[in-house]
């Protein structure tokens, strides 16, 4: 057995059972052995997300049609099982399926059991109202939830869907942190060019995207010196390419990491990194540079800030960015209009 420890995205985790042996052109495989099971070969990158899940299966010693066999026909767990199959559910990017998993495997543990022709309404504020500690799970809850049984109601499976009706649950957020000017430099003083903690932050700054997007690019997409990529997000319905040009730093953070690989940024294995677990690697970096409050997605919303902030129309930060709807993007220009009002205003005080 190996001492084996991973962030879960909570904090650090002890992983058990964990042994590994080495084959014979030199690769290191790792195995869950528990005493009196059969050993399970480990297939996923470690310090994945994908890894974690596949190490907590195969703890648990139930492989997924086993738990589709333990659904008993018309209960919750059963329906999401159909769901999870079909087309609906296939077709949609990667991280869509992943957080209406998350969401709906989480209801499963408690309401699996329970059969889903006697669900009502008030059921569905039930399920929500248990996250209230965290009202955007709650949320994300009744988003799974109305997907699931709206596709549920198309092919038959209920006649009638318990989410109509049902309301989000309205909070106060801002949202992931947008960096500002001196956190950057500090994780620049940190992680130097040459770096890949640096070359993270450069992709993710001055192309503005997601961090599904960034575990992507490489080499392939970066041509005459235009950066051009497809969106993961919605890719499969409602597909929306980006062209961009590559800015100097960004140019100068990619000639000063030399890649040999299809994707920028790879883990310690060489593999290309899963939106989660570079998430989460991304977090850590922050850390290192004192920066705990900050991640990727802060500074998607920091660039989007920067533009317009600098006079970018909304339609010139939605080419950058990728939106394809104004409402989130003219709030960043609005942002940066009240401030450049407010300085007009006290520039005519001091008159």
């Amino acid at each position: 057995m190996v001492a084996f420890r991973m962030k879960d995205g909570t904090g650090s985790v002890e992983l058990r059972y964990i042994s590994e042996d080495t084959d014979r052109h030199g690769n290191v495989r790792l195995y869950v052995r528990r005493p009196g099971a059969k050993k399970v070969r480990l297939r996923q990158v470690p310090g994945t997300a994908a890894f974690l899940e596949e190490y907590r299966t195969a703890v648990d010693g139930r492989t997924k049609a086993a738990a589709s066999e333990q659904a008993r026909t018309g209960s919750f767990r059963a329906l999401c099982q159909l769901y999870y199959a079909s087309t609906a559910f296939t077709t949609k990017d990667a991280s869509t399926r992943s957080w209406r998993r998350r969401a709906l495997d989480s209801i499963s543990q408690k309401h699996g059991h329970k059969p889903v022709a006697l669900m009502r309404a008030k059921h569905v504020r039930q399920i929500r109202d248990e996250r209230r500690d965290a009202p955007s799970a709650g949320n994300h809850r009744i988003k799974a939830m109305r997907a699931m049984f709206k596709w549920a109601v198309e092919e038959e499976h209920i006649e009638t869907d318990p989410t109509l009706g049902v309301q989000s649950i309205k909070y106060a957020s801002s949202g992931h942190h947008s960096w500002e000017l001196e956190e950057v430099e500090r994780y620049e003083r940190r992680h130097t060019l040459g770096t890949k903690a640096r070359l993270a932050l450069d992709l993710l700054l001055y192309t503005a995207c997601r961090r599904e997007d960034v575990v992507r690019l490489g080499p392939q997409h970066v041509r005459n010196g235009r950066l051009r990529y497809r969106q993961a997000k919605n890719e499969h319905r409602n597909p929306v390419d980006v062209d961009i040009p590559v800015h100097p730093d960004l140019q100068r953070s990619l000639d000063a990491v030399a890649s040999q690989h299809l994707t920028y940024l790879v883990t310690e294995f060489g593999k290309p990194h899963t939106a989660n677990g570079f998430g989460n690697k991304f977090k850590d970096w922050c850390r290192q540079a004192d920066l705990p409050h900050c991640s990727a997605h802060g500074l998607r919303k920091a660039a989007a800030a920067r533009l317009a902030e600098r006079g970018a129309t909304a339609h010139e930060i939605m080419a950058i960015t990728g939106h394809q709807s104004l409402e989130e993007v003219e709030r960043y220009t609005r942002a940066a209009q009240r401030r450049r009002l407010a300085d007009s205003a006290m520039e005519k005080l001091r008159k």
